[in-house]
């Protein structure tokens, strides 16, 4: 498939998300959406994300339907060590009381490695693929066919986790000691004397700020450049089978662990929004 673009064309091409808006002239996609700005869908960030999402959530209730109490199956033993080796974080890290944070913790974890796993798929795989589908069933020029399948490759899913995480900050932190409690966090640390209020403000706010920012810019960043690297291994030729198969097997244990440092710092923040101080 290389070979039909230029190097940067191919690459630009394997950048691009599927996008959908809206237009005068009705729903549009793709070249069409260029100057939607904000209100443009990533569609193939949105199709994957919610089918690994179903994904993980059929295989997970499968196993827990059938799990017996004797030997287990293979299955049923794989979703057991997942779930124990979150659950032992959870109690190592999470210093309060909440039935929310194991179940929270369990889904980031298998959902972000889901996505991120994508990233082993052939490159060239599933544009080619959804440039067929496009050209057999739209009549579309293939090139013009758009389809990133590693959403946590597209800066809007990694900041929609983020602010997810975000909310239940706000939301343990307000809970777990009031508004008022909240509020003085926010404005009497780490400088106690009134004086100093609007300094400690904006430090606490920057703080506060930095972890919902830190997590997208975190995932997003190993996983783009990551894909990117594939896809630049893809347009050497007859050469990029031993090294995409080298840095494929490098990124069997990176993209568990960005998977993994996503979960913790996620219980992390949790844990110190339940904290008194």
């Amino acid at each position: 498939m290389a070979s039909e673009y230029t190097t940067s064309e191919y690459i630009k091409h394997h950048l691009t998300n599927a996008t959908m808006c809206s237009t005068d002239n009705g729903i549009a996609f793709n070249k069409a959406c260029s100057e939607a700005g904000f209100w443009a869908w990533h569609v193939d960030t949105l199709a994957w994300s919610i089918g690994l999402g179903l994904l993980f959530l059929i295989i997970f209730r499968s196993v827990a339907s059938k799990a017996t109490t004797g030997v287990p199956g293979k299955m049923q033993a794989f979703v057991e060590l997942v779930v124990e080796f979150v659950d032992d974080n959870v109690k190592s890290t999470f210093h309060g009381k909440s039935a929310l944070i194991a179940p929270l913790a369990l889904t980031i974890f298998v959902w972000v490695l889901l996505m991120n796993l994508m990233d082993l798929v052939p490159v060239d795989l599933i544009p080619w693929v959804s440039g067929l589908i496009g050209q057999a069933a739209f009549g579309m020029d293939p090139h013009d066919v758009y389809n990133k399948a590693v959403p946590t490759t597209d800066l809007n899913l990694t900041f929609a986790l983020a602010s997810g995480v975000f909310i239940l900050i706000l939301f343990y932190s307000i809970k777990m000691k009031g508004i008022g409690g909240f509020a003085k966090e926010l404005t009497m640390q780490p400088f106690g004397h009134p004086i100093f209020i609007p300094v400690n403000f904006i430090l606490e706010t920057v703080t506060l700020l930095a972890r919902p920012l830190s997590l997208a810019l975190r995932l997003f960043g190993n996983l783009y450049a990551s894909e990117l690297i594939f896809i630049l291994i893809a347009t050497i030729g007859y050469f990029q089978l031993p090294l995409h198969f080298m840095w494929a097997v490098f990124h069997i244990l990176v993209l568990p662990l960005q998977a993994f440092i996503f979960m913790m710092l996620t219980i992390v923040y949790l844990s110190l929004a339940c904290e008194e101080h």
